[in-house]
């Protein structure tokens, strides 16, 4: 028996089964963490008798707002009055026109400001833990959006206006999605319209080969379409909690095929969807079967090129890991790093450390250790909480009630073809990275040693995306502080998936700001940054692009496809991205 690992005592492993049921019950979700921050919620709540006068006197506001607007609304006749109380910008659920007629105008104002109240109930109470506070906030918001009145189909004026005009056909078209949404959940099939995005033939069609694969990953070198090309390759790691072919979707939005059409010799790591047999690979497998692994095989094919890194989400982060431990070992294979919505500092990490403490960890290592990996499902369950309204309860209307499919796009398909997590690798990246914050603190180990960010002083490009819910870009941009190496950061507009997926296309309504800060030069905090950054329409690509051809030497013949120690196996896309 290993000494620093003992067996674990019968006791222990009737505790983890235990955690690991009531883990599957619940959706890996604590039923213990929540009633923590309720209970912490509602003790200072009861011992700060002045909030609770002012939450009562809002109250009171509220219920002579919404009664005045009544009495407006009786007098004014068919000409509603002015709201009481407008939405969040973000918030469309009321802004077509039949939620101002009566008596819909008043529902969805009166759940608009019971919302108003409960947000202000959540927040601010003295002594209340940061964490609990955010996990009470975040309950009553969901609580509140599934008992919005555009959930019913009797309180939806836009519904029941449907209801009548097609008598009822519309309910007819839902219970038929219903239908087949729920077989097609029961045998594990994907969602309807999947099937017209075929990997290899509508998406991920970008030429090229594998030229290497380990236990947890291929490496796809892209096939030249220019005569000549920047000598420096580009090495891109996506992350292993999606498949890589977001980076390469249909011809027209692919980024890999941008590069390659502008001069760029192109590999990426495309991920093994893990399974039981690799539930002992953790954050170390990663590095040396992934980034080092593919690495060596760049400099094997082009030789003598010092590489552009490119790291997209988890990816940026493990590429973080590799640089600064590269840096620590003397190691100058790369020219630059590029990190595009990658955190390097988890101590604001968003709306995803909702879902990090230890009570949710210890049920969720409980389950991985039954099953080796974090299934997909549960990952997707976590992303739909955040954005709620967006991916769930307004997608429940629209195909439930109003009987209408969305039409399914390469974005969505991809969306859709998720991943899985090896059991190790993901309690160490929850625990070393949101929970403990190694990283950004000199912690963290690579070959038995910690690394520090500080030692980053490559030119490094960095992406954040203005709607980011998985790494927003306040958190994202905390790079500036972390590394004196000149960065050129970028926040263009869109999400975590839809930022990057941003090609350049005629009248794109999309845009970016950009600014540089020079190596050495002086942090300038995030407002700071927003106001100083001038803006640009369009898409970011061209000026990514044009800073890489900045950090790359003069065109040359483009290298050969593979080597003699690391011959072409496949065409891309190779076969890890077909895993299910």
């Amino acid at each position: 028996m290993n000494p620093e690992h003992p067996e674990p005592t019968p006791t222990a492993i009737l505790d983890a089964q235990t955690r690991s049921a009531l883990a599957r019950f619940t959706g890996a979700l604590s039923p213990t963490a929540g009633a923590l921050a309720a209970l912490d919620w509602l003790a200072h709540l009861a011992a700060s008798p002045g909030r609770r006068m002012e939450l009562a006197r809002l109250a009171l506001h509220q219920a002579r707002q919404l009664a005045d607007y009544m009495q407006q609304c009786v007098r004014a006749g068919h000409q509603p009055p002015a709201a009481c109380i407008e939405p969040p910008a973000q918030d469309r659920r009321f802004a077509a026109p039949e939620w101002q007629q009566w008596p819909f105008n008043v529902w969805h104002q009166a759940f608009l400001l019971n919302q108003q109240w409960w947000e202000a109930a959540t927040r601010g109470v003295a002594g209340v833990d940061k964490h609990h506070e955010d996990l009470v906030a975040f309950g009553a918001r969901q609580w509140l959006d599934m008992c919005s009145p555009g959930n019913l189909p009797w309180t939806n004026p836009q519904v029941i206006e449907r209801t009548v005009r097609e008598g009822g056909a519309n309910l007819w078209r839902g219970m038929t999605n219903w239908l087949e949404d729920a077989r097609r959940l029961a045998s594990q099939e994907p969602p309807p319209g999947t099937e017209a995005f075929r990997v290899g033939h509508e998406v991920a069609t970008t030429a090229g080969q594998v030229v290497l694969r380990t236990p947890l990953m291929e490496l796809i070198q892209y096939a030249p379409a220019t005569p000549k090309v920047h000598p420096e390759p580009i090495l891109i790691v996506p992350a292993w909690i999606m498949k890589y072919y977001i980076l390469d979707l249909s011809p027209h939005n692919s980024l890999i095929g941008y590069l390659v059409a502008q001069g760029h010799t192109v590999f990426c790591i495309s991920w093994k969807n893990p399974g039981e047999a690799e539930r002992d690979k953790g954050m170390d497998d990663y590095l040396d079967e992934g980034f080092f692994a593919a690495l060596q095989a760049l400099n094997d094919i082009c030789p003598r090129r010092p590489v552009h890194a490119v790291g997209y989400c988890l990816g940026g982060t493990l590429l973080a890991i590799a640089a600064a431990a590269m840096a620590r070992d003397g190691d100058d294979r790369l020219a630059t790093t590029s990190y595009f919505a990658a955190q390097t500092d988890f101590t604001e990490p968003g709306e995803l450390g909702l879902f990090i403490d230890e009570s949710q960890l210890s049920l969720l290592e409980a389950e991985m250790q039954r099953n080796g990996y974090l299934k997909a499902s549960q990952m997707a369950g976590a992303f739909s909480m955040l954005r709620s309204y967006d991916l769930l309860w307004s997608r429940l209307v629209n195909e439930y009630l109003m009987g209408e499919r969305r039409e399914m796009n390469d974005l969505m398909a991809w969306n859709a073809d998720a991943t899985r997590m090896p059991a190790k690798m993901h309690s160490q990246y929850l625990r070393r990275l949101f929970l403990n914050d190694d990283l950004s603190e000199g912690r963290y180990p690579v070959g038995g040693r910690p690394v520090s960010l500080g030692s980053l002083s490559l030119p490094t490009f960095a992406l954040g995306t203005i709607t980011d819910h998985v790494a927003p870009w306040r958190s994202v941009h905390k790079l500036h502080y972390l590394s004196p190496a000149q960065i050129t950061f970028v926040l263009t507009s869109g999400g975590h998936n839809a930022g990057i997926v941003n090609p350049p296309v005629p009248e794109s309504r999309r845009s970016y700001q950009i600014l540089t800060r020079e190596a050495g030069g002086h942090y300038l905090a995030p407002d700071d940054w927003l106001a100083a950054a001038p803006t640009h329409a369009g898409s970011w690509w061209p000026a990514w692009q044009q800073w890489l051809v900045a950090h790359s030497s003069a065109p040359v013949r483009p290298p050969r496809m593979g080597s003699a120690t690391h011959r072409p196996l496949l065409p891309a896309p190779g076969s890890y991205v077909l895993e299910t």
